[in-house]
Order: C-alpha cells, then sequence, then structure tokens
C-alpha cells in the first residue's frame, strides 16, 4: 500500500483559505503533492442576543429567514461570575460530566464547539447522541458553533503535536474569541457592565495550565459547580476523578489479570483460539457467566470473579476457552451476592482480594460436587475473559446499601464512599462517592460506571439523581424505564412542529380532487371493524370481510396510513426512529409518536374517516389466497370492539347484522388459516399472561387476573400474520437488497437438551426438536389428563429454550435465512402496527414505492442505514418487552401487599439449595430457598439425575419430617410480599405449604408406561 505523511500548512493564497498538504509516495516510488483547500468565513454568528455585530450579519436560510439565536442576553451570574457568563466544555469535561449539563438548576447558555462535538462522536456515540439532544432543546440554550470554518478560531495543527493537543488548542482559541468577540460589541454598545464572562471548563490540567498562561478564563468541573447553589449534589455527578489514580494502582496489588494487547486479540480471533461474544450473567447466580460463540455448540462457561475479570452483562468480550481439565459442569446451586457479601467496608479498598472467602467456599462446593449422567452434570467448555471489545455500561438504578453507609463511619458533608446494589442482580455492586450517602439511604438512585481498574474489586461510578423513595409508584416506574432505556421524556417542539397545523381538527380532504385522494381507493362503503384490548386507543387495525358472486370471499386488512403524516428524515421521524416502539406499562403507555397522530389522526377510530393502507385478498371458502392487493384507501369503521366484545356478537345468534355476518366469515376463515399454519410446523408457544386491574382515577393495582385467549384474539392475529408475509414478500420482489423484514432463527438443538432430558426423566415424553413441525408435534403430546395446566408450563419453558426473532435488512442474509421458525414461514415482516412499532413504518414506505404510489427516499435503499436502524429498533424492541414485564411484576406486588394467599403452583427448576415454583393465577414465579424454609439452613440431598430435591425440616419437636421436591410437581404455596433486600424492589415471597407428590411427575410417568396417556 502506498504510505501516506500529511503536514499542514495555512497557504499564502489569502486570509480565508487553508491549504491542508498531503505528501504521497505511490507504489511506484514517485512522490504526489495533494493540496486540499478549506473556504474559512467570517459571517458564523456567536448566537449571543447581545451581540448586533452577528446579529445585522447572520446568513439566512434558503427562504431568506435567520435562524434564531440562542445564547441569552441575560445569561446566569454565580458567585465567581455575578456579570452572567457562557460556557465552552471541552471534550473531557462532557465525557466526565454529561450529566451536569443535563441538570435543570444548571449549565445553561453553553456553546459546543465543532471540534469538541466530533471528537465527542468518536469517544462516544452514546454521549453524543445525549449532548445533540441537549443542543435541540429551546430551554437549555446549547449552541453548535463550526469553529474549524471561521476564520478567527480555525487551528491548524502544528508540526509534531497531537491531535489531542491540537484541539485543546482550538477550545482555548475560540473561548479567547468570543471572549473578546463580545466585549468588542458591548462596549462599543456602551454596555461596560453587561458582558458575560465565557468560561472554558476543563479537567484537563495541562489544558487549564495552559489556559491561563494566554489569558483565557477557565475552570475545573470541579471548581466550577462548587460555586453553584446546589454544589453538593451537583459535585456528586462528576465522574470518578482518575487524578492519583495511577500512581495508587502502582503500589496496589493487582486483583485482576490483565487485558491481552488489541493485536494478541485480533490474531486469537483470526487463528480460533479465541472467540467474541457477549457476556451474560446467570440470574440465579451472581458468580457464574456464559457466551456464546459460534465455534461451540452449548455455551462456553465463564465461573468466579477471576475469569471474569471485570466483564459486566451485556458486555461484548473476548474468551479464552480453558484447557479440557478445567471444564466444569453448570451451576445447581443459587448463589445470591447479597448472603456472601454481607456488610462489605466500602472504604477498605486496601484489604480486598478478588475473591472473598464466602465465594471460595461456595465455588469449591461447585467443584466437589458429583457429576451426574444429566445434561446439567455434564462438565462443558470453561473460558476465562481476557479482554472487553465493548463495554455495555449505562446508567443502572438501584438503592445505597445502608451498611456501607453506617460503616463509614463520617459525619457532615465530606465524601463517603458508598455500595451502590443495582436493581438488576446480575450487575456487580458500583463503589461511588457520594456528600449525600444519609439523604439517599431509602431513596431509589441512579448511577453510572466510570471505570473497573486492575487493582478495584468493585466497579467505580458517580452519582446522577435520585428518583425518590424505594417502592413510590413514581420512583419505581421511572427506574425500570431508565433500566430497561425507555425515552420517556416529552417530544421536543422540533418534533411537535412537524404535526399537522389543523391538530385534532385535521380531516380528510372531503373534495376527491384534493392531493390526498391521489392514488387512493375509496373504500369507505366497506362494513370495516376494528378489534382490539379494552380501552384501546391507538387502534393500527382493521377488518372487513364479504361474499363474492363466485363463491370466494373478499379479505381486507387495513392499516393506519402513518407514513402520511411521517415524513422520511424530519424531526419526528428521527425521534420515532430512536424511540423505535411505543411502550406498554400497567398504568401508562410511552409513545412511538405524539398522542395527536397515535391516538386521534391515525387511529382508526369509529364512525370517522382515516387513511388507511389496505391489503385485499380474495379467499376461497378453504382459506387458499386466490390473490392480493395492495393500495392505500380511505376507510370508515363501522365499530370499534374489544375482544370479548366481539365474540359475544359473533356467538349471539340473533344478531343477524351485515356487520355480524363478516366477522363470522373471518372467524370462519382464520380458525382453517390457524390449521393450515399449525399443519406447517409452525409453534403455539405459550408465556405468563397476566391482567392487574387497577381504579381508574389513582391507577392503585386492586387485582390480578389470568388473561383470557378467545377466538376472537387469534381471528386477529391470523389475519394480521397473512397481512405480514403477503406484505414481506411484495416489498422483498421488490427490494431485494433492502426490505425490512423480520426472522426467527431456528434454535441451537443443545437449546433444548435440558428441557428434553427432564420431560423424558420426570414424564416419560419424547421432545424431538428436527424441525418446527416436529417439536410443535411433540409438544402436543405433552399432556396429562390429570392435569390441563401441565402443556401450558411445558410450553413457557419451551419459549424459553428459543432465540429472539429480530428484524433485519434483506440483503444482509441469504434467502433460507429468512425463515420464521416459530411461525412456520419463509418470509416475514411487520407492516400492520406503524403506529407503535419504527420497523412496520420503514415496511409501509418500502410498499408504497413497491406499488409505485410514492419513490422510495434514498436513506431507505441504503443498506448500511437500514442496518443500523435494524439494530436499534431490535434493542428497542427487546427492551420494551423486559419494562413492560417489570412493570407488571411490580404492580402484581403492590396488588398482593398485605395480602396472604394459598394458591397452586408447578416446580419449574431445581437447585440443590432452592427450587423455583411458577404460580398460573398470578404469572409470577419465585425462589424458594432452603433457608427461607427453617433456621439454619436444613440438610438435604440434591439428585440431579432426577431433579429431585430432598429437605429434612424440623418438625419442633427435635425430630426432622423428610419432603421431597420434583421437577414438574404440582405443590400448594403461600403467597406473600416482601421488601427484598438485595434490590429494595417488593417482590413476591412464596412459603411452601404442601408438596402433591402425586402430582402430574407421577401421574404423566405412569400413563407413558401403560399406554393410557391421551394426546
Amino acid at each position: 500500500m502506498a504510505s501516506l505523511k500529511r503536514s499542514l500548512a495555512v497557504d499564502s493564497h489569502g486570509p480565508n483559505m487553508s491549504s491542508k498538504v498531503y505528501v504521497r509516495s505511490t507504489k511506484n516510488g514517485k512522490v504526489q503533492k495533494i493540496v486540499r483547500e478549506l473556504y474559512l468565513r467570517q459571517d458564523i454568528p456567536c448566537s449571543s442576543k447581545l451581540c448586533a455585530t452577528c446579529l445585522s450579519s447572520a446568513p439566512a436560510d434558503s427562504n431568506g429567514n435567520i435562524l434564531p439565536f440562542v445564547l441569552s442576553e441575560h445569561p446566569a451570574g454565580t458567585k465567581a461570575y455575578p456579570q452572567g457568563h457562557y460556557l465552552i466544555p471541552d471534550t473531557n469535561a462532557l465525557l466526565n460530566g454529561l450529566d451536569l449539563f443535563e441538570q435543570s438548576s444548571a449549565f445553561y447558555d453553553v456553546v459546543i464547539l465543532q471540534t469538541v462535538l466530533e471528537e465527542l462522536r468518536n469517544r462516544s456515540l452514546p454521549l453524543y447522541n445525549r449532548l445533540i439532544a441537549l443542543t435541540r432543546s429551546e430551554e437549555k440554550r446549547f449552541y453548535v458553533f463550526f469553529n474549524e470554518f471561521r476564520l478567527e478560531t480555525h487551528v491548524t495543527r502544528e508540526s509534531g503535536e497531537s491531535i489531542n493537543d491540537r484541539n485543546d488548542r482550538a477550545v482555548r482559541r475560540s473561548t479567547k474569541w468570543y471572549s473578546e468577540h463580545l466585549q468588542k460589541t458591548v462596549y462599543a454598545a456602551g454596555r461596560t457592565n453587561k458582558c458575560p464572562a465565557v468560561v472554558m471548563l476543563s479537567d484537563d490540567r495541562e489544558n487549564l495550565k495552559k489556559a491561563k498562561a494566554e489569558g483565557v478564563t477557565a475552570s475545573s468541573l470541579s471548581d466550577y459547580v462548587s460555586g453553584l447553589e446546589d454544589a453538593d449534589r451537583l459535585l456528586d455527578m462528576i465522574a470518578a476523578a482518575r487524578e492519583g489514580q495511577d500512581a495508587r494502582a502502582a503500589n496496589a496489588e493487582m486483583l485482576y489479570p490483565e487485558y491481552y494487547s488489541l493485536s494478541k486479540i485480533m490474531t486469537g480471533i483470526k487463528a480460533g483460539t479465541l472467540h467474541q461474544g457477549v457476556f451474560n450473567v446467570s440470574p440465579y447466580n451472581y458468580l457464574e457467566g456464559s457466551i456464546q460463540v459460534p465455534a461451540f455448540d452449548r455455551p462456553l462457561l465463564i465461573l468466579g470473579r477471576e475469569n471474569s475479570n471485570r466483564a459486566v452483562s451485556g458486555d461484548i468480550v473476548v474468551v479464552e476457552v480453558l484447557p479440557r481439565e478445567q471444564w466444569k459442569a453448570p451451576s445447581t446451586k443459587i448463589v445470591e451476592e447479597e448472603t456472601l457479601n454481607k456488610n462489605e467496608n466500602a472504604d477498605n479498598e486496601e484489604a480486598e482480594a478478588v475473591v472473598t472467602e464466602q465465594e471460595r467456599k461456595a465455588l469449591q462446593e461447585e467443584v466437589r460436587k458429583t457429576q451426574g449422567k444429566s445434561i446439567e452434570g455434564r462438565p462443558q467448555p470453561t473460558a476465562r475473559v481476557v479482554g472487553i471489545i465493548k463495554r455495555n455500561w449505562r446508567q443502572y438504578v438501584g438503592h445505597i446499601d445502608s451498611a456501607s453507609v453506617s460503616l463509614t463511619g463520617k459525619q457532615g458533608r465530606s465524601q463517603n464512599t458508598v455500595f451502590l446494589i443495582p436493581m438488576d442482580k446480575r450487575i456487580p455492586k458500583i463503589r461511588i462517592r457520594t456528600r449525600q450517602a444519609a439523604e439517599l439511604v431509602g431513596k431509589r438512585v441512579l448511577v453510572t460506571i466510570d471505570a473497573w481498574d486492575r487493582e478495584t474489586r468493585y466497579p467505580v461510578g458517580h452519582f446522577v439523581r435520585s428518583l425518590g423513595e424505594l417502592e413510590s409508584k413514581a420512583a419505581e416506574t421511572e427506574a425500570l424505564l431508565l433500566e430497561y432505556d425507555v425515552q420517556y421524556r416529552p417530544f421536543p417542539k422540533a418534533v411537535l412542529d412537524c404535526l399537522p397545523k389543523e391538530g385534532h381538527d385535521w380531516r380528510v380532504p372531503t373534495s376527491l380532487e384534493d392531493p390526498g385522494w391521489k392514488g387512493r381507493k375509496d373504500l369507505r362503503a366497506l362494513l370495516v371493524c376494528s378489534i382490539d384490548p379494552p380501552k384501546c386507543q391507538d387502534i393500527d387495525d382493521a377488518l372487513h370481510a364479504k361474499p363474492l358472486p363466485n363463491g370466494n370471499f373478499e379479505v381486507g386488512v387495513h392499516i393506519a396510513d402513518v407514513s402520511h403524516f411521517v415524513k422520511p428524515n424530519n424531526a419526528m421521524d428521527e425521534e420515532a426512529s430512536s424511540r423505535g416502539t411505543t411502550v406498554y406499562l400497567v398504568d401508562k403507555r410511552i409513545d412511538m409518536l405524539p398522542k395527536l397522530l397515535g391516538t386521534d389522526l391515525c387511529s382508526l377510530k369509529p364512525y370517522v374517516e382515516r387513511f388507511a393502507f389496505s391489503t385485499l385478498w380474495e379467499v376461497t371458502p378453504e382459506a387458499d389466497v386466490v390473490n392480493v392487493t395492495f393500495t392505500k384507501s380511505v376507510i370508515r369503521s363501522r365499530e370499534a370492539f374489544s375482544y370479548e366484545q366481539a365474540q359475544i356478537r359473533i356467538d349471539d345468534a340473533t344478531q343477524q347484522d351485515e356487520l355480524t355476518k363478516s366477522m363470522r366469515i373471518l372467524l370462519m376463515l382464520s380458525k382453517k388459516l390457524r390449521q393450515k399454519r399449525m399443519d406447517a410446523g409452525a409453534l403455539n408457544l405459550a408465556s405468563p399472561e397476566v391482567k392487574v386491574q387497577t381504579e381508574s382515577e389513582t391507577s392503585d393495582p386492586v387485582d390480578v387476573e389470568t388473561k383470557q385467549i378467545l377466538d376472537t384474539n387469534q381471528l386477529v392475529e391470523e389475519f394480521m400474520l397473512l397481512a405480514n408475509i403477503s406484505v414481506a414478500a411484495k416489498i422483498y420482489e421488490a427490494y431485494p437488497q433492502t426490505a425490512m423484514l423480520r426472522r426467527h432463527a431456528a434454535p441451537p438443538r443443545s437449546n433444548f437438551e435440558e428441557l428434553a432430558n427432564q420431560l423424558k426423566v420426570k414424564l416419560g415424553f419424547d421432545l424431538k426438536t428436527d424441525s418446527s413441525k416436529s417439536l410443535a408435534d411433540s409438544l402436543d403430546t405433552c399432556v396429562s389428563p390429570s392435569e390441563s395446566f401441565l402443556n401450558n408450563l411445558i410450553r413457557i419453558m419451551a419459549t424459553r429454550c428459543m432465540m429472539s426473532a429480530e428484524y433485519f435488512c434483506s440483503g444482509t442474509q441469504a434467502y433460507p435465512e429468512f425463515r420464521h421458525y416459530g411461525l412456520a414461514s419463509p418470509i416475514y415482516t411487520h407492516f400492520t402496527s406503524p403506529i407503535r412499532r419504527y420497523a412496520d413504518l420503514v415496511a409501509h414506505r418500502q410498499l408504497a414505492a413497491a406499488i409505485d404510489y410514492e419513490p422510495l427516499d434514498p436513506s431507505l435503499r441504503s443498506r448500511a442505514k437500514l442496518e443500523g436502524v435494524c439494530r436499534n429498533i431490535n434493542v428497542r424492541h427487546r427492551n420494551a418487552q423486559f419494562a413492560g414485564r417489570a412493570s407488571i411484576e411490580y404492580y402484581v406486588g403492590q396488588a398482593l401487599k398485605g395480602r396472604v394467599i394459598d394458591e397452586e403452583g408447578f416446580i419449574m427448576k431445581i437447585f440443590s439449595n432452592g427450587f423455583v415454583v411458577f404460580v398460573p393465577r398470578f404469572g409470577i414465579e419465585s425462589l424458594i430457598r432452603l433457608r427461607d424454609m427453617a433456621v439454619p439452613e436444613p440438610p438435604s440431598v440434591f439428585d440431579a439425575d432426577s431433579y429431585k430435591l430432598s429437605v429434612q425440616l424440623p418438625d419442633g419437636k427435635d425430630q426432622r419430617e423428610e419432603i421431597t421436591v420434583e421437577l414438574f410437581q404440582k405443590v400448594t404455596v403461600r403467597i406473600s410480599d416482601e421488601k427484598e433486600e438485595s434490590t429494595g424492589k417488593r417482590k413476591i415471597r412464596l412459603g411452601l405449604i404442601n408438596a402433591k407428590i402425586g402430582g402430574p411427575a407421577a401421574a404423566s410417568a405412569e400413563e407413558t408406561k401403560t399406554g393410557k396417556k391421551n394426546t
């Protein structure tokens, strides 16, 4: 390859021209001189409303409008800057203190230099995105100044100068120019006492030293914050200082192994001796992690702190497989950090060891245990982390360990070192320093991890803010939104400006000559209706069916035409793309789109005309599709039914109106479509489905009930699936490289090994996993006449063995990989919910172009851009599901608060020191630990081969009663509530009352032997 040398100089062609001179030697040895010229301007405004000079000469946009100036003419003052001040942070200040800049109590009128913005983007894309959001906030007044293109602030890199030093010099130059520029214009106006100070913020000591020498007003973050009113709280938000850490590290004992060099990692991955993947921590054992890599059928186990080597759950890591003699079996024991490492002193870093004595004993017990023949008992490949490719650190929600506060023994406003215990048990304790330790006890707290060095046992972070009291509805709801990175802030003004000016008064144009009608079919005469959950306001879809003269049926699925209102690449589209999906909680909905669209103008409400995107089929009485067409349309829904209302109307023989007959046709066809899918191998899986009843005014939980699945639920599901499959085929035909599709990969056979062995050993069932068809058929045989719920339980467990479905761009996969395993469909997309899913909006735009309704935006022809969209919406979709489940879990806990209920449950997982019970009525599962059953923890015998745990419980007469619990066993449990010490959450507590040994495990096994099993 040609070598490239670069030198920079300001060319002498003119004062407004900067030349970059590149000297390159080519392959044949010749030297080429390449000159890149940059035009520097003097009309880029400072954007201060105090500056008459910039106001009079500011450039206008294409419409002749001068963009409004951002920086206030009355900026806030402090003790150090009583005349008011503007702030110019360097990259270092933003990396260490972006949480500060987001605060509402301070940090207004901030100039973000182009140099800093670009450097931050290279250093941390999440922080860059947060900063961009601040620049869009009218309230915060953050102004992006293009210093690289203004003559007076442009800086050329000097010979031998590092890029970092050049960027620091650019920040100092811009700060000095701003100060001199404002003084000149303000003094010229005769307002000598009105000129604000321009303050450079930096945590780089060398940069501050040079600023002082050059006469630039500058301050460190901590010095600046110390002069603010809310200093104690704000100082806690500065990232953990690294000053002096290197010196301490030199004298400290290294607890963790050093990571491999980047070159060694790359060489090892290429050679196949190292492997890369996502590090996941077991929810039952914080000392056990795993990583799935293509080279191994089963996950690689990572046991103990030393082998996990500072990896946090979700990090992309590089691992090295240990020698075969060091391979271990997965843990059969519940290991929780709060029981092993209670009352640790957060200040006592010097006395730390990477593994505590309690953890060492727990690991040794696991190593000594007898290896059985069960799947869990087999040793499997074990590895250690040797490098981190990408940290998945985010903001974490938790609570302050009160023991760590009392152990510090410090009083007053000095900084105390305390532990934050995250809500997510897979995340290690985080050591933070705070001046508010006493006030934060009992609060839900948000923190950020700053570093995890080799010499510290736990990661180090800083306080961001308090969310409120533990268990309060507001704090716990915000906590789960933050925990799953749900974007819940109000829509910014730029997004709301994209809404129709008519607001709620917008109507479908009355004249068919209006441009809004161009290319649309008038389907207002069709008997269309919607069927949704009760109180649904964002109605995405509606249906109709009618007989045709030839004996077939016309069936239509009509979807809200969101793409008419949300145009590509505007502020609303960017916001929707970022949010990815609407998030449904028990008491609220976090919308992807503003409510004006989601619950009104786009929603297919009854009795009003709405724009739609319609899929129309001709279908035979046997539910075979004869043909399909797609069209933009206008519809008028006749009714909005809930599932229950629609079912009642269909079942009422006295109802013989045309709309009811239409729904009966839809139901008849949906059952045949469903049977065709099942015959093709589609899976009928299950998940815990409960509904929390709340008071209408307060949203306080009242009761919990299991969701009932009606025929009308399946009616809607079948036609939505048919529409999605039909649209997928059409957009892939039109755009084979960039169609937005959704796939569900076939799970590796190893995913089902454990469940298959459990079913064989305990129930005598044979789970076949050769294909989705064989899996579906074998699941159908897993039934017990004596216990109807058993099949549902097995389906829930089978669902957890599956891969996650994902959005993808068609050009990134071979066609056989498009297949949706669960639906047994060769191709699939999401089209039917554009109000609440961004993927559907993309599919709408591609379908509109495929039918020549409108041209396709160039952004939707870019595979790279669509791949980025897919990555984001896959994460957002998954997080939305987790947030929804967490909301249900919280409200179920609140609904049962103070109550004691006896219910039946099923054992779905067995450990050597406890077991997991699933309670169908409430859709909950919870651990029952042996230490919860008696104190001290009762002796027990765990048989891993037969999934059986025998426990000797005291009977109160100095004797012991032995009880045995087995996998799939039906038990009676006492449900109460407790505040979980480790997470601060109110959780369901289960206590074992009665174990019915003659439950489904025994019955089904016996039925299998005698051939009486009813399938």
